[in-house]
């Protein structure tokens, strides 16, 4: 009993540490990246920005299925955000986009692959469509990045509070780039 006490303590004692580091601001992903989109909306397009000013070299697929991950991919950056115009444009049901994301995040998880969800698309992306998508994909994740008007109603902060998870609210999208840029080694 002591034993299982003993190793509990240092399982909790450690993840506090990553989740410490992580807050802190830690550098704790690798590269090769890879970013894709759950919710089919435009903000990956913001987000591709934001990667190549911070030279943050990646690979970008919005469709991204989940044995079209890399075997040497370290860090997955997850783009959440609903849109059923974009959906459409894809020829992708909400069921059919939630089970490619499910899929995705598994493997990533099987690979040791460290992930990184961002919302960039504020109050005005929020709604049913991406809630759900938003409470699939944030308690899946390393580090969340939110511009802070989404998060109005506590939801992000409530994810991953209870999760333990470090959540770095900015106050516009352009600032979204410098927490990215400092997750990685």
């Amino acid at each position: 009993m002591r034993r299982l006490i003993s190793v509990f303590l240092a399982l909790l004692f450690c993840g506090a540490a990553l989740y410490a580091q992580q807050a802190a601001g830690v550098a704790f992903a690798d590269k090769p990246v890879v970013l894709t989109s759950v919710g089919q909306s435009a903000d990956m397009e913001m987000v591709r920005v934001l990667l190549t000013r911070a030279k943050i070299p990646f690979k970008a697929d919005a469709q991204l299925q989940a044995n079209g991950l890399s075997s040497d991919t370290r860090t997955l950056i997850l783009v959440i955000g609903g849109s059923s115009k974009g959906l459409g444009a894809a020829g992708i049901s909400t069921e059919d986009e939630m089970k490619r994301s499910e899929a995705l995040v598994k493997k990533a998880h099987d690979s040791g692959m460290k992930i990184i969800a961002v919302h960039v698309g504020g109050e005005a992306r929020r709604g049913s469509l991406s809630d759900g998508f938003i409470k699939f994909a944030v308690p899946e994740a390393d580090l969340v990045i939110v511009v802070s008007d989404a998060d109005k109603d506590g939801l992000f902060t409530n994810l991953t509070k209870d999760a333990h998870i470090p959540c770095d609210l900015v106050d516009k999208i352009s600032a979204v780039g410098a927490p990215l840029a400092a997750a990685f080694k």
